[in-house]
C-alpha cells in the first residue's frame, strides 16, 4: 500500500539535519522517498501543504499502565509518595493494568510519541494493550530480588518467559528492567544482565534518582551506584539508566567508557522535589547518549514528550545559568536519533529516510503558536513553541493511528471511559 503525504515541510533528522520541502512516500511499513514530487500513484494521500512532518517521538522512560493513577499521590512527601504508590500497585489487577496502558498509549499518540520504553511487571497484560493501540513498545519487566517483590513467582523468570512468548511480536520489543539499587542485590543484577544479553534485549534500570538512594548505597557497598554496577559490568551499550540525576563526573565517565545511555525525567524530578539535575553538559562532553524520558503519570502527570522537550530545556539552562545549553536541536536530536540508538534501532527509527520505518507524526502548521514557519525557525518553533495540540496525524510503521485529531486504531472512548471506575477502584482499594 502506497501513502502519500504531499507538500510538507519535512524535518528528516538525517546526518545533514536537512529540512526540505516536499512529498513522503511509503509503501507498506517503510519510506521510500522524501521529498520532491511524487508523481507515481498512490492509494491513500495526505493534503500536509504548509503543515510539518517530524520523525515519530521516542520516550525512553515510563510506566504507561499508571496512566489511571493520575493525582492518587500528589503533593507528598517523598516518603509518604512512595509508601501510597507501592501500596496501590501492590493491588493492582489485570484490568485497569490493561486500561492504564490503553489510556497512556493514547495520551502518547496525541503528542506525537511512536515508540515507548516501559518498566513495570505485568507486560504481558500490557502488551497485549499496546497492539491494540499500534505503537510500539519496548517493554521491560521489572526484576528485584524474590524476598522483596509482590509477583507470582521470581522476577527474572517472569521476565524470561515474557521474552519467549512475545519475541517478534510486531512492534512489541521485549526488555529487561532493573527496578534499582535499593531492591536489586548483585545476584539480581548480574542475572538481569546475564539474561538481557543472552536474548539480545534492552536493559533499563533506574539510576541515581535521588539522594537518598546514592547515599544509602554508598553506606552499603561503599561504592555509589552508578560505579558499583559499571564495575560489575551490569552498565552495558544496550543500558538506558532513567534519571542519572546524581551523578559523580567519574561515574559519567565511567557510563561513557560503557557506552551506556541515559533518559532524563526532568518533570518527574522537579515534582518529586527529589533535588539533583541530570549533568547533561556533561554527558555529551564525555559521549554518553543521551535520551528524555517522562516517568509515568504519578511523578509527572503526562506522557506529553512535546513538553518534556521545553522543561528539559529550560530546566538546564536556568539551573546551568547558561541559555546555550540543550539547544532545540539537541533536544529535538535526544527524543529522535539519541533514543533510536539507545533501543538499538538506529538503522530503523529516529529519522525520515529512505529504507526506514515510517513512524512519523503531522503538525498544523497554520496554527499561530508555531507562526510564522520558516526553516531557519521550524526546530526551534518545534521545541519552544509547539504542543500536543499541533498534532494532526501520527503513522507508526506505516499504520496510521491517528487521523486528523482522531485516533483511529482502538476504541479510545472506551478505555477513558473506564479510567474513572479503574481510580476509583484503585484509591478505595
Amino acid at each position: 500500500m502506497i501513502t502519500v503525504v504531499r507538500d510538507a515541510w519535512i524535518v528528516t533528522q538525517d546526518p545533514q539535519r536537512r529540512i526540505v520541502r516536499g512529498d513522503v512516500v511509503v509503501d507498506g511499513e517503510r519510506i521510500v522517498s522524501v521529498g520532491g514530487e511524487y508523481k507515481g500513484s498512490a492509494d491513500r494521500e495526505i493534503g500536509a501543504s504548509g503543515d510539518i512532518v517530524i520523525p515519530g517521538l521516542i520516550n525512553t522512560h515510563t510506566h504507561v499502565a499508571m496512566s489511571v493513577m493520575k493525582g492518587a499521590a500528589d503533593d507528598m512527601p517523598f516518603p509518604r509518595f512512595l509508601e501510597r504508590v507501592f501500596s496501590i500497585d501492590s493491588e493492582r489487577t489485570d484490568r485497569d493494568i490493561g486500561v492504564g496502558a490503553k489510556v497512556g498509549c493514547a495520551e502518547m499518540i496525541r503528542s506525537g510519541t511512536t515508540t515507548f520504553v516501559d518498566l513495570y511487571y505485568s507486560e504481558d497484560v500490557i502488551a497485549r494493550a499496546v497492539m491494540e493501540t499500534g505503537i510500539r513498545g519496548v517493554l521491560c519487566w521489572c526484576v528485584l530480588d524474590d524476598d522483596l517483590t509482590t509477583q507470582k513467582g521470581s522476577p527474572l523468570q517472569n521476565c524470561r518467559r515474557f521474552h519467549d512468548v512475545f519475541k517478534g511480536t510486531r512492534k512489541i520489543i521485549p526488555g529487561v528492567g532493573l527496578q534499582g539499587v535499593y531492591v536489586c542485590n548483585e545476584e539480581t543484577c548480574m542475572g538481569a544482565k546475564a539474561l538481557s544479553d543472552e536474548k539480545g534485549a534492552p536493559l533499563t534500570l533506574h539510576l541515581s534518582e535521588t539522594r537518598g538512594e546514592v547515599n544509602g548505597h554508598r553506606e552499603k557497598t561503599g561504592k555509589r551506584p552508578a560505579e558499583w554496577l559499571c564495575d560489575m559490568g551490569v552498565i552495558g551499550g544496550n543500558t538506558i539508566a532513567a534519571h542519572s540525576a546524581w551523578l559523580t563526573l567519574g561515574e559519567v565517565r565511567q557510563m561513557a567508557a560503557a557506552g551506556a545511555s541515559v533518559s532524563t525525567c526532568p518533570t518527574s524530578n522537579m515534582k518529586l522535589a527529589t533535588g539533583g539535575v541530570a549533568p547533561v553538559p556533561e554527558f555529551q562532553k564525555h559521549g554518553v547518549n543521551v535520551t528524555v524520558g517522562t516517568d509515568g503519570s504519578t511523578t509527572n502527570n503526562s506522557l506529553d514528550m512535546m513538553a518534556e522537550l521545553k522543561t528539559l530545556g529550560l530546566l538546564q539552562k536556568s539551573s546551568r545559568w547558561d541559555p546555550v545549553a540543550a539547544s532545540a536541536q539537541e533536544l529535538l536530536d535526544f527524543a529522535t536519533v539519541n533514543a533510536a540508538r539507545a533501543i538499538g534501532m538506529e538503522g530503523s527509527l529516529g529519522s525520515i529516510e529512505a529504507g526506514k520505518h515510517a513512524d512519523l507524526f503531522i503538525l498544523d502548521g497554520r496554527l499561530p503558536n508555531i507562526r510564522p514557519l520558516l526553516p531557519e525557525n521550524m526546530v526551534s518553533n518545534i521545541v519552544y513553541s509547539a504542543s500536543s495540540s499541533n498534532v494532526r496525524t501520527v503513522m507508526c510503521q506505516g499504520d496510521i493511528v491517528m487521523d486528523g485529531g482522531r485516533v483511529t486504531s482502538f476504541d479510545e472512548e472506551e478505555a477513558l471511559s473506564e479510567s474513572e471506575d479503574v481510580w476509583r477502584s484503585l484509591c478505595q482499594r
